[in-house]
């Protein structure tokens, strides 16, 4: 069995993040995947997932967004959100530098859950050079959980006043919303790394990706990957095939569990979810199988 090794990168700015790392068995890499948690999540949420994948030939990246999971440094917290696409900027060229210099390239997917899955958009659409292919699972880029117009209002006028460090929780605190199992219920409850809290500041930062991730679907230029989970009460399945529809590029695939609820991870049939997308992996390489 492939255990996960915690390992460390440091950011333009100084800040240590710190996740987990699956390095596969196989001599050669046939796929790298860097993944972006949800908001409240981390990468322990989904070791069995990214085992999965690595068995069968992957390395899976998986730094914690900064404030997050294993990183307690300003918890909760981001400057803006530019600072949030440079992090994931910075371990995408890091990846795609030391493959060329080890002459062993290997296709680079970019995969974002929930909340991650607007952060992915957006450096896909900036960044594509970076990339290979994209994958969204039940992906945070129209929501059904979302602030009010009042609330709103109130972050605006935190903005005009400069209330930047002031705690806001995270509207996720019923573990229901994330899986209809209820031992998964109780681990997400008693979970000691879930994030409950973000900043005003990350909360800015959170709307101008919201802006943006609109944009940046159809600017995206790659094979992409999305899964939904049918039951899903945080995320609009409408609005989200919708604009899964305006992504441009033609080898695109989404498919939707009908009885699944939000986090696939925590759905009694993950593997075989797992061995979908590994499914696509090979399908998605023109060289031939990748996984």
């Amino acid at each position: 069995m492939i255990e996960a090794a915690i390992e460390e990168f440091i950011s333009s700015d100084g800040y240590h993040l710190q996740g987990r790392v699956w390095h596969p068995d196989h001599q050669r890499v046939r796929v790298t995947v860097v993944m972006l948690h949800g908001i409240q999540s981390h990468s322990g949420w989904y070791e069995a997932s990214c085992r999965q994948l690595s068995e069968q030939g992957a390395q899976v990246f998986f730094f914690d967004r900064r404030g997050s999971g294993l990183n307690t440094r300003d918890r909760g917290n981001a400057a803006d959100w530019r600072r949030l696409v440079q992090d994931v900027v910075q371990v995408l060229s890091q990846i795609r530098f030391h493959q060329e210099q080890s002459g062993q390239p290997a296709p680079i997917v970019l995969q974002g859950m929930s909340w991650g899955a607007k952060l992915a958009a957006v450096v896909a659409a900036e960044r594509p050079e970076l990339i290979d292919a994209v994958a969204l699972l039940y992906p945070g880029i129209k929501a059904l959980v979302k602030a009010t117009a009042f609330q709103q209002l109130q972050l605006s006028l935190a903005e005009r006043l400069g209330i930047r460090d002031k705690r806001v929780p995270i509207p996720l605190s019923d573990p229901t919303l994330f899986t209809a199992d209820t031992d998964w219920q109780k681990w997400i409850q008693a979970d000691p790394l879930a994030l409950h809290e973000v900043s005003v500041s990350f909360l800015l930062a959170n709307r101008e990706l919201d802006r943006r991730v609109d944009r940046a679907v159809e600017q995206i230029n790659c094979p992409v990957f999305c899964q939904l989970a049918g039951q899903d009460q945080i995320i609009d399945n409408l609005a989200t095939e919708a604009c899964f529809s305006r992504i441009r590029f033609d080898r695109k695939t989404l498919i939707t569990y009908p009885e699944a609820r939000h986090t696939l991870e925590f759905e009694p049939d993950r593997e075989q979810m797992t061995a979908d997308y590994i499914n696509w992996l090979n399908e998605f390489s023109s060289s031939g199988k990748i996984c």
